[in-house]
């Protein structure tokens, strides 16, 4: 459709009339300019007169992009200056966003972002754990700061505040362990930028692996009292003592986790993130066949008074331990019995028996066998055999009339 185009009294702003739209009592007028820039001739479209626009205002607006192209400074075009404002809004958004992001404190990013995140990652135990070390000891320091203010400063802070709390180092440990993750995580979201604080804190160090294990006779005397006090906390002992179970797989075991013909628990959900079996001894196999009568297919072995999972050991436990001198006299925390020392005695009494490390890693759920090898002195006679077959091997070249010297082949 073609436009008759009109020449307003300002050069280079002309103007075309709407074939029907009114703006007041004169038909509606488009305005356009048209212009030079270093020998190139451009036209650019303003808008209608009902839009604001006047020949006046056009010829200003021309104006001022010529006077940009003479002096260097601005926007030579419409075009340009609205890619200018264009960048300016995103430069603004982008430092807003920036502003919101800085003013975000730990707490909003534990609760509204990591730890549903984690959730689809990690087991419900793990998740549950780190909640529990969010809510004991790391929200009361961090939790209302933002992540960018927070500093190697408060870090410390924190693990002062679990000192004075008499906590181990190895607790202190897994709470900077979630501080850490925390904030890699919001790095990697783009809700945090530049170096995790944690890396600047020293870690505290101690030997925290507990040491004591049970003898037989005390064993026999633990379980004895746990069957006359609780039944139940006995058989979760008995599980523990003799398929090597943590606590938390003991309250996660379900029915169908159960298969009293092939004798095997399945254990999900673990430590380590993976599954792994464990093999009853005859005594579990009985004691959760007797269990099983009444109970219903599906469930927890061991559920709570409302049928949900159990959270935590019974204190019946270390009453009994307590009651029975277990622990008189003990002010080495590594050397006090508690439910784990039975896991602990479970890998003792393997070893003693003489079975190999990596059986043992695996009976255990280990991840590596390096956190199995503090059984390995348990191990009867090891180094004496192994200076044994030396021996035999050196009788056995001199009665061969050969002598073997150190560096011959």
């Amino acid at each position: 459709m073609g436009y008759t185009w009109n020449q307003t009294k300002h050069e280079g702003v002309r103007y075309r009339e709407h074939p029907t739209r009114k703006h007041g009592v004169k038909p509606d007028q488009y305005f356009v300019i048209r212009y030079r820039v270093e020998g190139n001739r451009h036209e650019e479209a303003l808008g209608w007169a009902s839009q604001g626009w006047t020949a006046a205002k056009a010829a200003q607006t021309l104006a001022k992009l010529q006077e940009a192209a003479r002096t260097g400074e601005g926007a030579t075009s419409l075009a340009e200056k609205r890619k200018q404002a264009e960048a300016q809004r995103e430069q603004e958004r982008q430092e807003e966003e920036a502003r919101a992001r800085d003013l975000v404190t730990f707490g909003q990013i534990f609760h509204d972002s990591y730890i549903p995140a984690a959730r689809l990652n990690k087991s419900k135990v793990s998740c549950d754990k780190e909640d529990g070390f969010y809510r004991n000891w790391i929200g009361g320091v961090l939790g209302g700061k933002p992540l960018v203010e927070i500093a190697p400063f408060d870090l410390e802070r924190l693990k002062k505040v679990m000192l004075e709390a008499s906590k181990s180092p190895k607790t202190t440990h897994y709470c900077l362990a979630v501080v850490r993750q925390v904030f890699n995580f919001a790095k990697r979201n783009g809700l945090f930028h530049g170096d995790n604080p944690v890396s600047f804190v020293k870690k505290p160090t101690a030997d925290n692996r507990r040491l004591r294990f049970l003898t037989h006779e005390e064993a026999d005397r633990l379980l004895t009292a746990l069957a006359e006090r609780s039944p139940d906390v006995h058989s979760m002992a008995l599980l523990s003592l003799h398929c090597g179970l943590r606590a938390g797989e003991i309250f996660s075991l379900t029915w169908q986790d159960v298969d009293l013909g092939r004798g095997v628990l399945s254990l999900r959900d673990t430590k380590s993130g993976k599954c792994r079996a464990a093999i009853m001894t005859d005594a579990v196999k009985d004691m959760l066949s007797a269990r099983q009568a009444g109970m219903p297919p599906s469930g927890f072995v061991f559920p709570s008074r409302t049928g949900e999972r159990i959270m935590e050991m019974s204190n019946t436990f270390q009453l009994v331990a307590d009651g029975l001198g277990l622990n008189n006299g003990v002010t080495d925390r590594r050397q006090k019995v508690v439910f784990h020392t039975l896991r602990h005695t479970f890998a003792s009494w393997l070893v003693e028996q003489g079975v190999d490390l990596y059986t043992v890693k695996e009976l255990m759920g280990h991840s590596t066998l390096a956190m199995t090898e503090r059984y390995s002195h348990l191990s009867p006679d090891k180094l004496r055999r192994a200076v044994k077959t030396l021996e035999a091997g050196i009788e056995k070249a001199k009665a061969g009339g050969k002598v073997v010297r150190l560096g011959e082949k």
